[in-house]
């Protein structure tokens, strides 16, 4: 829990409701997913982007709603993982070669239009970010694959386990708190200060304890040690924006679970 003493930032959360990008039969589940998570986050402020079918121009809005958020801690509530480009982008524009990118997650996201076996933008969105994906979904900006700390991620599909290899993405199938503050100090510059956007997929659970997802995979982490691992990266340093996406509300119990998780993910995140 956060003592009253402990000193937090502004919190604004920008609900996206995508689902558009995600290859789930259930995606449309999505669209109550990203509001109830966006409700579960104790805000300062609130904006809520209207999507549209068209994957590029949700991105448009996407970009414009994060632009207006010049202090404070943004907390991106989706929607389909695809949401995560604008977020992204905008933190890589904000802090540069400062910025890490932690992703908790039970997938790489590194497929291609090419290599894709569903066709699915929310499986491409990483590799989007390092400069390669649709056109009119690609960051403007490409994050270093060096820059990126794959953390629980356990089921990539064969072109992605292949990038990662070609191009040295950290992966931490197995993570303790040690090896992702290790992982993310080498994945930094070497001289100065390291900023980490902290994506989670709620895919990046184990579905024995929690089942509300479109893309279940066995063998992810409890509750408790994805917090565990938030608060560690939190503690030493600073957070350029959590991001809580792929939620398909399909039962009580989990929303009773992300009821007191979520808070904590924030709170994390916002100490200063």
């Amino acid at each position: 829990m956060v003592c009253e003493e402990d000193a937090l930032s502004e919190v604004t959360v920008v609900e996206v409701p995508q689902w558009r990008g995600s290859g789930a039969r259930t995606a449309e589940r999505l669209r109550e997913g990203a509001r109830l998570l966006a409700d579960m986050v104790k805000a300062d402020r609130r904006v809520r982007v209207d999507v549209d079918d068209d994957l590029v121009s949700t991105a448009a809005k996407i970009r414009a709603a994060v632009s207006q958020v010049d202090d404070g801690l943004l907390v991106t509530a989706g929607g389909d993982c695809g949401v995560e480009l604008e977020p992204v982008a905008a933190a890589r524009k904000r802090h540069g070669d400062r910025l890490v990118v932690v992703w908790f997650d039970a997938h790489g996201d590194l497929n291609t239009p090419g290599s894709s076996p569903s066709g699915a933008y929310h499986g491409m969105v990483l590799r989007a970010l390092t400069g390669e994906g649709p056109e009119g979904l690609v960051a403007g900006e490409p994050v270093s694959t060096g820059r990126i700390v794959l953390a629980g991620v356990r089921d990539l599909d064969a072109a992605e386990a292949a990038f990662v290899e070609a191009h040295g993405v950290r992966h931490l199938s197995a993570v303790d708190a040690d090896a992702l503050l290790e992982g993310i100090e080498e994945s930094g510059p070497a001289d100065g200060e390291v900023a980490v956007y902290v994506h989670i997929d709620f895919d990046v659970l184990d579905p024995t304890i929690f089942e509300s997802v479109g893309c279940p995979t066995p063998g992810g982490m409890r509750p408790h040690q994805l917090l565990d691992l938030v608060r560690a990266v939190a503690g030493r340093f600073e957070v350029a924006g959590p991001a809580l996406m792929e939620y398909e509300p399909s039962r009580v119990e989990d929303q009773e679970l992300l009821s007191g998780l979520v808070g904590e993910l924030v709170a994390a995140c916002a100490k200063r």
